[in-house]
């Protein structure tokens, strides 16, 4: 597996709070305030954004596992909704800022963990491994992905896929699309025959850090796997020609899409796709759950265009806080979300796969389709980070780069200057870095 160093910059509280607006201040209060009112020790709060669809029923199945594991513990959901975390990082930013975490918190193992780590905001979990077997039970460049200094912070309950096309066939079918494209000139050929048949935005598109998952996909068809993690290290040039030519073809795969897609998260878009208004759409894998949750299993997949055999990967992870009020009864809940039963009943909801080779699936459960063929890809493939999802570049990098997708969008800037500030963004960040 490839790893990705990073290093991050602290960023001020009045900053956080200025970018995000009013209405980051009142999900600030409330979250601030529900902490605050409770002072029962035996309390765990699990800070996370899985507020719906299958996010939310895996999230469901974890707690009903610590209820068992944990006698006298008692979860308090810390959620704040948004898709990739965008609003709950922020909120987290701030309530560490005030020396106020949750007990726990979720957050993406690689590069985005390490900002935290340089921070002292996190626990040495190190003992804990050993102690719960766990560089046994986890794949071993999963364990060296998630070590830093010879030390491991956090606990991971999943291995998610980034790289994934969903489609409706249906839709697919009324324009005469019965196969698979398999290079991006194809895709874009297949995006023009829905249009013409009637499918104003043939590609469901949501806000700016979708809009990276695409643009990564990209890239990946253009670089090649070794080439696409260089981006986040230094080893391969952002200015190089075939960047140039990635982000070409992202801005006219962008312009197939929905013209309000910077008003809408991940399920709004997905709700395109599912009400036959678009036939595509990019998105990691918790999307196949979320589908099943809402009752549209009418729906398939594909890896995106000219990835081949490459599985980009981020994984959902749970850390000590420092300044845990509740340290021991946090302990239980990581060791939950680190057991065989506990992943199992986690990602068989949640529609992921497990970080655990030896993961136990509830019993009458039986795995979906795509879960069975990504465990067999995770197996196999050749695994890359995502900048979106934090696993190859830091929070800092990574909102740089959002900002500028958001101002292509927005602006209809040209790709020349999206490439740009996306050349900027790199020179800065991988100095520091």
């Amino acid at each position: 597996m490839i790893g990705v160093g990073m290093r991050s910059t602290r960023r001020s509280l009045a900053a956080r709070l200025t970018a995000a607006g009013a209405g980051l201040v009142l999900l600030l209060t409330a979250a601030a305030c529900s902490a605050g009112d409770d002072t029962d020790a035996a309390t765990v709060e699990v800070f996370t954004w899985w507020a719906e669809g299958g996010e939310k029923a895996g999230l469901d199945a974890l707690v009903s596992r610590f209820t068992a594991d944990c006698p006298g513990q008692q979860f308090t959901d810390g959620v704040v909704a948004g898709g990739a975390g965008i609003n709950a990082k922020q909120v987290l930013t701030a309530r560490l800022a005030q020396d106020d975490p949750p007990d726990t918190f979720q957050v993406h193992a690689g590069a985005e963990l390490t900002d935290h780590i340089d921070a002292g905001q996190v626990q040495d979990l190190t003992a804990e491994y050993d102690a719960w077997g766990l560089r046994q039970a986890l794949p071993e460049g999963l364990v060296d992905d998630l070590t830093v200094n010879g030390k491991i912070y956090s606990v991971p309950a999943n291995v998610h896929r980034a790289n994934v096309v969903w489609t409706n066939p249906q839709v697919l079918s009324g324009a005469g699309i019965h196969t698979t494209p398999k290079t991006i000139t194809a895709f874009l050929r297949d995006l023009e025959k829905l249009r013409k048949s009637g499918i104003e935005s043939p590609l469901a598109l949501g806000r700016d850090w979708t809009q990276l998952m695409l643009l990564e996909a990209v890239l990946i068809s253009k670089l090649g796997a070794e080439k696409f993690s260089g981006l986040f290290t230094g080893e391969t040039s952002w200015s190089s020609s075939a960047v140039s030519t990635g982000i070409r073809d992202f801005g006219k795969l962008v312009s197939y899409s929905n013209a309000d897609r910077d008003a809408m998260d991940w399920p709004d878009a997905e709700r395109l796709l599912i009400d036959g208004k678009a036939g595509y759409q990019v998105m990691g894998d918790w999307e196949a759950a979320d589908l099943e949750a809402k009752g549209f299993k009418a729906y398939d997949w594909f890896t995106f265009p000219g990835n081949g055999e490459v599985f980009q990967w981020l994984a959902d992870s749970f850390v000590l806080a420092e300044g845990a009020p509740n340290p021991e009864g946090t302990k239980c809940w990581l060791k939950t979300v680190a057991s065989a039963e506990g992943q199992g009943a986690f990602n068989a909801a949640k529609g992921s796969i497990p970080a655990r080779t030896d993961a136990i699936t509830p019993a009458g459960t039986v795995l979906s389709s795509y879960q069975q063929s990504a465990m067999e890809d995770w197996r196999t493939a050749t695994p890359v980070p995502s900048c979106a999802h934090g696993s190859a570049c830091s929070q800092a990098w990574q909102n740089a780069v959002n900002n500028a997708l958001s101002a292509y969008s927005t602006t209809q800037r040209s790709t020349t200057a999206l490439h740009q500030d996306l050349i900027a963004a790199a020179n800065q960040f991988i100095k520091q870095e």
